[in-house]
């Protein structure tokens, strides 16, 4: 297999200088109109990208393929379409079998076979995004146009039509076994949209556009959105009845809701806003019973974030830093016996999102730069986490049973990040054969969907 390599970080790149151009602008008046027009754009590009006059686009030449010089590791280009993404990291893309991933292109919604790399649009379509894939029959439940949500089987292309939403009403979740939805509720006065701005917005394509857009202003729009105070409810939606119930009705900021992937009378979901203003993390039965606090703060200016399940629904775990930026923990807490784990890493091995393999043995973190929270010196990569537990010495003499278990983060670099824009965030997740980390990235000038095999290159 032949290994190839990136500009940037990984290869070399060129430049046109400004006499060259001249010189090959007067060779162009001697060829034909078309393909005068192909030379000045080939040649002209370079230029107006380092002067800033251009935004990258994706380059037809860009390799699919290759062995990141910096890691050992074998890279691959999963997708096909530029503007391409996998999903929001804590959200199901796969099949139950494992053998396919969903993910998002501008021409819809689309599967990648994780064993032949084929290439499928499954639902074509502008304005789709995707809630998740059924754990249990594979469907993915997407919503359409008009707050509608469907259900396609991936094999058969079959849609469900299952239910179209009242305005301010967002379904964000699909419990283990299918049958219920979960969502928020946003109750607004002011003029406009009763839709929430944020809600569901992991879920939803981001061109690199809109990112640029949003570059530097989100702290502010975290800000904004959580003193509003709208009222806000979780709701529950029955599949096979069409019963909708409500509970923790209140004015507190609600979103980033994921089912138990083993128990479907579980959720999990947030306080949304900044996290140094919010008790973030919590759990609540689709009854409204069992409202629980999954981290309280002993510092001022601890965070926690990000939560994500275990693949067997035993453990919840998140980003802590106690306190803000300065000291970095991926936090576990198990619900059923309140037991918590503590990993430490270093500053640069922070991530904006971290993950856990399906047998729980490995954990990832997609890196960050040096304008987020961490700010890491040289926190752009993919990182490979081996957890290793602090042993107990104490011989029986302190009671552990409620304190916390510390370990640290054996770290390995995957991908060197360099020319990944964070604006766009990588949101790394394990293949189910726990072979491949998957990410998304523009580091080709457009975004694509990637793997990072976990096992180093074989030398030639």
């Amino acid at each position: 297999m032949s290994q190839l390599s990136l500009g940037g970080a990984n290869g070399p790149t060129s430049r046109v200088g400004s006499s060259a151009v001249a010189w090959h602008q007067r060779l162009a008046r001697s060829l034909s109109p078309s393909n005068a027009c192909r030379l000045l754009i080939a040649l002209l590009s370079p230029v107006m990208l380092a002067s800033g006059h251009a935004k990258p686009a994706a380059s037809p030449a860009a390799p699919t393929e290759w062995v990141d010089r910096d890691t050992g590791h074998r890279v691959v280009q999963l997708s096909t379409e530029p503007g391409s993404e996998s999903l929001y990291f804590n959200l199901n893309p796969f099949t139950p079998d494992g053998t396919k991933m969903v993910f998002t292109s501008p021409a819809g919604i689309a599967t990648v076979n994780l064993q032949t790399r084929a290439v499928e649009t499954i639902v074509p379509g502008q304005h789709l995004h995707v809630i998740m894939v059924g754990r249990k029959t594979g469907k993915i439940y997407y919503g359409g146009a008009n707050r509608t949500v469907y259900a396609v089987d991936p094999d058969t292309k079959a849609v469900r039509q299952i239910a179209t939403f009242p305005r301010g009403q967002q379904v964000a979740a699909v419990n283990a076994d299918e049958t219920l939805f979960a969502g928020t509720i946003t109750e607004r006065t002011d003029a406009g949209t009763n839709a929430d701005a944020f809600d569901g917005g992991p879920n939803r394509r981001t061109d690199r556009e809109r990112a640029d857009a949003q570059r530097g202003k989100k702290g502010q729009m975290m800000e904004d959105r959580l003193a509003q105070r709208y009222p806000m409810s979780l709701f529950f939606y029955n599949l096979a009845t069409g019963e909708t119930k409500t509970c923790n009705r209140g004015t507190d900021w609600l979103g980033h809701l994921q089912f138990s992937p083993t128990d479907p009378q579980l959720l999990l979901f947030c306080h949304e806003g900044p996290w140094h203003k919010v008790d973030r993390i919590w759990t609540i039965r689709p009854d409204g019973s069992h409202l629980q606090l999954v981290h309280q703060r002993t510092l001022t200016m601890e965070i926690a974030g990000h939560e994500f399940w275990s693949a067997d629904g035993r453990t919840i775990w998140y980003d802590l830093q106690t306190p803000r930026g300065q000291v970095f923990w991926l936090a576990g807490y198990e619900p059923d016996n309140g037991k918590r784990t503590w990993y430490n890493m270093q500053r640069d091995e922070w991530g904006v999102h971290f993950n856990v393999a399906p047998d729980g043995k490995l954990f990832s973190s997609d890196g960050g730069d040096e304008k987020m929270v961490a700010h890491a010196p040289d926190g752009k990569w993919l990182y490979l986490f081996h957890p290793e537990l602090i042993a107990d010495r104490s011989a029986g003499n302190v009671d552990t049973s409620k304190l916390i278990q510390a370990g640290v983060f054996q770290s390995e670099k995957l991908v060197n990040m360099g020319p990944h824009d964070y604006a766009l965030e990588p949101n790394a997740m394990f293949s189910p054969d726990m072979k491949w980390l998957i990410f998304r990235s523009n580091r080709s000038g457009a975004n694509q969907v990637y793997a990072v095999e976990l096992a180093k290159a074989q030398k030639n």
